[in-house]
């Protein structure tokens, strides 16, 4: 038996608003819920909430400093497209990137590291 049956992946940041936006944008989602220091956001797959802490310390990936916290592997077909959208949307390009025929390393506005990648398991969509 499944312990919970829904939930929210919540990302921690220093100012919830665009951060919501930037994922609203990216994942064609809406936002559902706003307080003073959270906003969340509604896809046909994900929900995710933006949440803001308090003396925020963006993530150093691949540095040890600041783990990276969280990350997103996002299924998409043309990274070189998907890229570019979500560059356009406010991403920034990871400096290092492993495997780049396959996945690309992007952070989100808060820094949050996350991949667009060819390889997720057909199994696990």
């Amino acid at each position: 038996m499944a312990v919970a049956q829904h939930g929210v992946v919540s990302l921690d940041c220093a100012d919830a608003r665009p951060l919501a936006e930037f994922w609203a944008a990216m994942l064609g989602g809406r936002i559902v819920y706003t307080s003073a220091a959270a906003v969340v956001v509604r896809t046909g797959w994900v929900a995710i909430a933006a949440m803001e802490v308090p003396g925020y310390e963006r993530p150093a990936w691949p540095g040890p400093g600041v783990p990276k916290q969280i990350h997103l592997d996002l299924a998409v077909t043309d990274l070189v497209a998907a890229a570019a959208e979500a560059q356009r949307l406010g991403a920034t390009p990871a400096a290092e990137q492993p495997a780049p025929e396959h996945r690309r390393v992007l952070f989100d506005p808060a820094g949050h590291p996350f991949c667009l990648t060819t390889q997720v398991p057909a199994g696990a969509l």
